[in-house]
């Protein structure tokens, strides 16, 4: 059974988006980060498929399989990998020349319990907090990977629901890519 990895850019005051439900603030500080887009392409490689939202998927879709990502070390990977988009107002989910996404329609939490038990790999869920939230409520997220940027916003979205609750995590890894980043990784213990 593959595991769920909730990925997220975080400020340093550990906010996710900001106020206005927006990433700009975390990726305007992000730049291209050759060190981290090289680290990715690794931690990839298990990886059978990328969870998104809908709001996300519009954003990824927009991007990635143009060609406004040329110049984006992690691009060809990310392109190539399975894409699930969950979404009840959407029927299909075009990814550029990289064929269409799944769409997967209904209770996200059964849809992800399913993918964890069918593909021969992990999923990697980005963005898409209202997902994340609904998955760690449910306690389908495996494992968290914070990559810390050296800005602060003040205030906006954690990478956690609102009232979560007291929740431990056993720390995996710790380490300090180019541009000040930090990347967290930690899996979560059961609550």
């Amino acid at each position: 059974m593959g595991k769920l990895i909730v990925q997220q850019f975080v400020s340093a005051d550990g906010f996710a988006a900001s106020s206005h439900n927006t990433f700009d603030a975390v990726g305007e500080e992000m730049g291209h980060t050759p060190e981290f887009d090289l680290d990715l392409i690794e931690r990839l490689k298990p990886v059978a498929g990328i969870v998104l939202g809908r709001a996300t998927y519009d954003i990824f879709a927009a991007y990635w399989p143009t060609s406004a990502s040329d110049d984006q070390l992690v691009a060809p990977t990310l392109n190539d990998l399975p894409k699930h988009v969950f979404s009840n107002t959407i029927d299909e989910a075009p990814w550029g020349d990289f064929g269409c996404a799944e769409v997967h329609a209904g209770d996200a939490i059964e849809n992800v319990r399913r993918l964890k038990a069918e593909l021969p790999g992990n999923l990697i869920l980005w963005g898409s907090l209202t997902l994340a939230n609904t998955l760690f409520e449910a306690g389908e997220v495996d494992e968290v990977r914070l990559g810390v940027v050296p800005v602060a916003l003040g205030s906006g979205r954690t990478v956690f629901p609102e009232g979560f609750g007291h929740t431990r995590f056993e720390l995996i890894s710790v380490e300090q890519f180019d541009q000040g980043i930090v990347a967290l990784e930690y899996g979560v213990l059961p609550r």
